[in-house]
């Protein structure tokens, strides 16, 4: 699943490198891939651009003082919108969600960025209802 999380943010940060719609990036993705694109990163993707407006309602209010979520580093935004959705809309566990950031930010994003995403994510856990583990349901 994490190379699935890291085609997304690569199609997230193309889309928002390029100023184009992420249908597009999927498109030029898809053609430029020498593979399929997993159908994970196409749901998170689109996912992400379709709630992006919910997603930055759980993250805006997350961020120290003074921060926006325009002034994140692209690569911080991405993750950190892929996570919120996974928690929200995937029934991901906010823990699996925080760490798979966490852990690609580690790979791919600056030093400080694991800690920010941390903070900003595990915040914004405490906000999304988590699904009950089964079993324990009525």
């Amino acid at each position: 699943m994490r190379k699935a999380r890291k085609y997304a943010l690569d199609i997230l940060y193309a889309a928002d490198l390029a100023g184009c719609t992420v249908a597009q990036a999927i498109q030029t993705y898809a053609t430029m891939a020498d593979h399929e694109i997993p159908e994970y990163s196409r749901l998170l993707a689109e996912g992400v651009d379709s709630h992006g407006y919910l997603i930055d309602g759980y993250l805006a209010p997350c961020l120290a003082p003074g921060w926006t979520i325009e002034r994140m580093p692209a690569i911080d935004r991405g993750l950190a919108r892929i996570a919120v959705y996974e928690m929200v809309y995937a029934d991901v566990p906010a823990a699996v969600a925080v760490s798979e950031a966490v852990g690609l930010a580690e790979e791919l994003s600056t030093p400080t960025s694991p800690a920010f995403l941390s903070g900003v994510l595990g915040h914004v856990s405490t906000l999304v209802p988590q699904p009950e583990p089964a079993g324990e349901r009525d």
